[in-house]
């Protein structure tokens, strides 16, 4: 399906197919990437608990740094979706090309930071880590920040074609990278004897290899979107404009990011043992939360073009129709793995100490999942129409205003255990939906942010043949 076919079935044709064929291709790459996950976590599990627990503590480090090429590509995404919708073909590829060279830019700078950094991060008495969990944490991260540029590149690629309306191009490179990742990691691992690093060391390498090849193919697809060299200049309006929708963004990533590692600091206070339960708990998690993710994605793209094309009463409709079709899926999805979920935990654990507060927390989280969903298709919603400010506030109010107050305060009941801050994640998930929803009843976020700009030839020429059509 090419980009005018999907462009006339998000605008005018049937809204839950859009939905579903949008988003299936996010589910299906989300599968794939949370298996590999789990397979790292699997080999990764096989070094023991120590490592198992540093690379699920330097996590949020490393998504500091990432958040912000994320935070860039949801400003890109948002645009060339809008300009899309409108038809606007020449101003999404110069948004393209600016967007390339601020993530080659930004992603070196970041990862050269990041390296430095880690170390002293890392030391900070907060965290009160173990010489070992640090030694392995460090070697680990340190390796990802190397390989920043590779999964910029990626956010960019993925970002385009989400802005297209293109989810299945990202999943089939996706699939290859994680399918490299899956074969890389064991000889990394064990063959070669790099440990945690080697799990590192995959991950950059496969991730590499897909980057080049994902952006090499914007110069050779085909359809209105085909990039030229003439594209890759820099134009000030234009990295403005971008750096206005996704500096918001990159921010509250960002800040998430700082929130989950002082909750993953809160975490590991109650012994290694915890945080290994709170990694296996979270990877079975985003196994039930990809339909959500997914639509949250293909929502994005069916707002923005909408928007684009002054289809406000549609963008709504959508919104509405995922809720539903979200609700469905976080539901069934609940019930299974709160049925199964100790024998899921026995898969990735066999220690009673990490399978028990596992289990428990895996099954309340689950109580929550409708929740999640709906804070996902929030985000999607104002991600899509460019008010990133909005999903921003979103963000960064579920982490620093309620869960981690909420934490600090659960937390004095010594009753309650490690179990005080899975009560708070179920809570902040509950009223930042509140909340959300609060923002969304204003109305602001149907303003598009392309607003106002004039249309050039390949648009009128567009509209022209359209109205013929249509006659």
């Amino acid at each position: 399906m090419g980009t005018n076919s999907r462009r006339e079935l998000i605008l005018k044709g049937n809204l839950k197919k859009a939905i579903i064929l949008i988003a299936l291709p996010v589910m299906l790459s989300n599968l794939i990437q949370t298996l590999y996950n789990l397979i790292d976590t699997f080999w990764v599990s096989k070094l023991g608990g120590t490592d198992l627990a540093a690379m699920s503590f330097v996590w949020p480090l490393s998504f500091l740094m990432i958040a912000i090429g994320i935070g860039f590509s949801v400003a890109g995404a948002s645009l060339i979706s809008q300009y899309v919708g409108a038809k606007n073909y020449e101003k999404a590829k110069n948004i393209i090309g600016n967007l390339l060279i601020i993530s080659a830019v930004i992603s070196i700078v970041l990862g050269t930071v990041g390296y430095f950094v880690a170390p002293i991060i890392l030391k900070l008495k907060f965290f009160n880590l173990s010489n070992e969990v640090y030694i392995r944490a460090l070697g680990y991260i340190q390796i990802i920040f190397m390989g920043l540029p590779t999964m910029f590149f990626m956010f960019v690629f993925n970002s385009i074609k989400q802005g297209e309306g293109d989810t299945v191009s990202p999943m089939k490179f996706g699939a290859i990278s994680v399918g490299l990742n899956i074969i890389l990691d064991p000889i990394f691992i064990f063959v070669f004897n790099m440990g945690i690093e080697g799990a590192a060391w995959a991950t950059v390498i496969s991730r590499g290899i897909i980057a080049c090849i994902s952006i090499a193919s914007l110069f050779f697809c085909k359809g209105p979107l085909r990039l030229d060299r003439k594209y890759i200049k820099k134009d000030k309006e234009i990295i403005l404009k971008i750096v206005k929708v996704g500096l918001p963004s990159s921010f509250g990533q960002s800040m998430s990011a700082l929130g989950f590692m002082v909750l993953n600091g809160f975490i590991i206070s109650f012994g290694e043992n915890i945080m290994s339960a709170f990694a296996v708990g979270n990877r079975i998690n985003s196994l039930v939360l990809m339909p959500a993710m997914g639509i949250g994605s293909s929502l994005a793209a069916i707002v923005g073009q909408n928007l684009g094309a002054d289809n406000i009463k549609r963008a709504k409709k959508a919104i509405w129709e995922s809720v539903k079709i979200c609700t469905i899926f976080m539901v069934v999805g609940g019930i299974i793995v709160t049925i199964f979920s100790n024998d899921v935990v026995r898969i990735f654990a066999d220690r009673p100490d990490i399978i028990e507060p596992g289990t428990y927390y895996l099954k309340l989280i689950c109580m929550s999942l409708p929740l999640v969903g709906y804070f996902q298709i929030l985000i999607g919603t104002f991600q899509g129409s460019g008010h990133t400010l909005s999903a921003m506030v979103l963000m960064m109010g579920r982490l620093w205003a309620l869960r981690i107050p909420m934490i600090m305060l659960l937390t004095r009941f010594e009753s309650l255990g490690e179990k005080a801050i899975w009560f708070s994640m179920v809570g902040s998930n509950f009223f930042i939906c509140l909340i959300g929803l609060g923002i969304f009843m204003t109305g602001n976020w149907q303003k598009k942010i392309i607003k106002g700009e004039p249309k050039n030839k390949e648009q009128l020429k567009s509209d022209k043949i359209e109205k013929v059509e249509t006659a």
